[in-house]
């Protein structure tokens, strides 16, 4: 059976705590947790780990009780203006979450500083004992595939340095599982499963993304397709967020079972 962690962007109504318990509820071993309140995403209730210790330990501790580990930390976004001693605190209480990874979305428009700045970025957790995935999206100054290829083959650290791949913003960016499968050992890091018709205007993506995927069967992606085109024992996530279900009074449970138990389903059929 395939092992999946559960993303916190599919019950973006859940503290930390409440992540990692319907994760275990629904057979995941992983959680990938934005580890602050994002003001994109109002669902999202106030929780506080960064300056509140007690809170953050507390988490850690609910997480090794269950048998739950921190698969990818968010949110780490590089754009013009940061600084990377802004992460400092951010780095720290990912490193004392064990986290596997830092999921990386980079939005700078200059090549030369985006570079530069994203090489800096892997310095800092490389310091404190962490990967970095970075994530292409369509709508940020990494786009595609190719993109992140190019951008980690210039830090040059395969393993350590690598690719969060995300089924949705492969196929939105004109990406190909053939392409997936062809990425160099070392390079592709994660997966994300979701679903998505296969047309969706431009304009839309944003949104598509944070608040309106489609579980796995409802749309048209070949989710089996991209769990063969990740390498061998490649972790993944579900990421499907579905605010309608949540306007519709969809329990946190309900969703995320809805959401795990599609994603199992698509893969064993094939």
């Amino acid at each position: 059976m395939t092992r999946f962690a559960l993303d916190h962007i599919t019950v973006v109504d859940t503290d930390p705590c409440a992540l990692a318990e319907t994760a275990r509820a629904t057979g995941c071993d992983g959680v990938c947790l934005f580890m602050e309140p994002m003001d994109v995403l109002p669902q999202m209730p106030r929780f506080d780990i960064y300056s509140d210790r007690v809170a953050r330990r507390e988490f850690k501790r609910r997480m090794d009780d269950l048998g739950v580990v921190l698969d990818l930390a968010y949110p780490f976004t590089l754009a013009g203006r940061t600084e990377i001693g802004q992460f400092a605190t951010a780095l720290e209480c990912a490193a004392e979450l064990e986290a596997r990874l830092l999921n990386v979305l980079v939005y700078d428009r200059d090549p030369t500083r985006r570079e530069d700045k994203f090489a800096a970025f892997c310095d800092a957790a490389r310091s404190f004992g962490l990967r970095v995935a970075l994530e292409f999206y369509p709508v940020s100054q990494v786009r595609s595939l190719a993109d992140a290829l190019a951008l980690i083959a210039k830090v040059g650290r395969p393993g350590e340095v690598g690719i969060n791949a995300d089924l949705l913003h492969l196929m939105r960016s004109g990406g190909t599982l053939a392409e997936l499968a062809a990425a160099p050992d070392g390079a592709i890091l994660y997966g994300q499963f979701a679903d998505a018709p296969l047309f969706r205007p431009e304009e839309e993506w944003d949104f598509e993304a944070s608040s309106d995927r489609r579980l796995a069967g409802e749309g048209s992606f070949d989710l089996a397709g991209f769990a063969r085109a990740l390498p061998a024992g490649c972790p993944v996530s579900v990421e499907i967020p579905r605010n309608r279900a949540i306007d519709a009074g969809e329990t946190v449970l309900e969703r995320a079972r809805l959401a795990v138990d599609s994603v199992r389903r698509a893969l064993a059929a094939a």
